[in-house]
């Protein structure tokens, strides 16, 4: 599977679903004077931005390595999930600060909602929700972290609809503050999401081991070896989407140099075979130290 393509395929198709998505809830909240309507399709507008930023991640991030990026590029991936939440937290600020303007200064000026308002948060809801699973399915079969922070962008606006329903419902029913209401939580969820993201991105680019559970996975797959009679070290770092072992393990040590060898290549292709995530990891053998008792 050409993961590149892959990526590229779902980020068009979310760029063309976002984009009639975003001016029908424009034109809903402009028609049906909605102000947590019309929030909810800057949000969408932002999604467009956004996946095109996971396609420029996710082609820079698939170069082959060179002289200048030895160990390639797949960090670029992360570093276009920051761009992301930086877009996501700034479009949760603007839209918060106008809900708080309008509650603190126009409360004279709100006007009810109209019905056109209600039906493009529930059309949001059903197409965005279809839209995250569709993303994260394939962002974790292509193991893209970009892709991946896409996906929640989609779930984020489709709770963000969920939020201007209630809200849209409210002020119809009579609550009039219900509509700017919803605004202001949907720019706190916004916010959330776009903090989440850039946590998990950070994590990506400064080295964060793997965890204890796949960490656990790598141990079993080593000890299936009958040759490796300990494991003395392992230690793991995350290199954007891609993992990198450094493996210490122990042998017979009456062993020659080239059977030490062979074994050290064979822990080596099992776990580079067994699991995709694992870009490189380098095996070193130890002669098993004997017992002074």
């Amino acid at each position: 599977m050409n993961e590149e393509k892959v990526a590229i395929k779902v980020s068009r198709n979310s760029i063309i679903v976002n984009v009639f998505l975003a001016l029908f809830k424009l034109l809903a909240g402009f028609i049906g004077h909605s102000q947590a309507m019309l929030s909810d399709a800057i949000h969408s507008f932002s999604d467009v931005f956004s996946t095109i930023i996971v396609i420029i991640g996710v082609k820079v991030g698939n170069k082959k390595a060179d002289a200048d990026h030895p160990y390639g590029h797949e960090r670029f991936e992360a570093i276009a999930s920051l761009v992301l939440a930086f877009v996501l937290g700034y479009t949760g600020l603007a839209i918060g600060f106008k809900a708080i303007k309008t509650l603190t200064f126009g409360t004279s000026s709100l006007i009810i909602p109209g019905k056109i308002a209600l039906y493009a948060a529930i059309l949001s809801i059903i197409i965005k929700e279809i839209m995250y699973w569709y993303t994260i399915y394939y962002a974790k079969k292509v193991k893209s972290s970009a892709l991946k922070a896409d996906a929640w962008h989609h779930r984020s606006d489709a709770i963000s609809s969920v939020g201007s329903l209630l809200g849209i419902g409210a002020c119809i029913l009579g609550f009039k503050y219900g509509d700017t209401i919803a605004s202001l939580l949907i720019s706190l969820f916004i916010i959330k999401v776009s903090y989440d993201i850039f946590k998990e991105a950070t994590s990506e680019i400064v080295d964060k081991a793997c965890d204890t559970n796949t960490l656990n996975e790598y141990i079993a797959t080593i000890e299936e070896n009958a040759e490796v009679l300990n494991i003395d070290s392992i230690k793991s770092r995350l290199f954007g989407n891609r993992v990198y072992l450094d493996i210490e393990i122990a042998v017979r040590n009456d062993l020659s140099l080239e059977e030490a060898h062979k074994i050290a290549e064979d822990v080596h292709n099992s776990l580079e075979s067994k699991f995709a995530v694992i870009k490189h990891c380098m095996i070193h053998v130890n002669p098993l130290e004997k017992n002074p008792n």
